[in-house]
């Protein structure tokens, strides 16, 4: 088993690096999205990004529920990819912020005893400004937290720039 953090800015190819590291494995393959549609653009680029999704994945949508998925899907052999760490930290903070603590520590721990191999995207925010309001500051911060966390613990960290792959750890 192994985990693999995937970081980068918006629209740097981390998710299409992802998915063609994830094309590579023997096994059944698994990509958990916790993006959800709240408006037409964002159904639209859902839409869009399913359809260039390759075949072999089985897609399974989670915007809350992500160590639960993972836990599903826990078999050696098996590949699983999530797309995005920043949604579902979204999602977690605007519909039940105060289980926060109970959904991160619920994924900690599933990446520890994973027996699948794992792919984490995620978007980095932590390299501009201070943000204004209290739930955009807590948004940051969190999330740089979540990824200090996860990438003590991974196997591999990587940094995706203009589609290039850094390899971090």
């Amino acid at each position: 088993m192994t985990v693999h953090l995937i970081l980068g800015g918006a629209r740097s190819g981390k998710s299409g690096y992802a998915e063609r590291l994830a094309l590579t494995a023997d096994g059944p393959l698994y990509y958990l999205a916790t993006a959800e549609a709240g408006d037409a653009e964002m159904a639209e680029r859902l839409e869009r990004h399913q359809a260039q999704r390759s075949p072999r994945f089985t897609t399974c949508e989670c915007p809350l529920t992500l160590a639960e998925e993972l836990a599903k899907r826990d078999q050696p052999g098996h590949t699983v990819l999530v797309d995005c760490l920043t949604l579902w930290l979204s999602n977690c903070l605007l519909q039940q912020p105060e289980s926060w603590p109970v959904y991160r520590a619920a994924l900690l721990t599933q990446l520890r005893q994973s027996r699948a191999d794992i792919l984490l995207v995620s978007n980095e925010v932590g390299q501009g400004i201070v943000p204004l309001g209290a739930l955009n500051r807590r948004f940051v911060d969190e999330a740089g937290w979540l990824h200090q966390a996860i990438a003590a613990e991974a196997d591999n960290v990587t940094w995706v720039v203009a589609g290039l792959p850094q390899t971090l750890k």
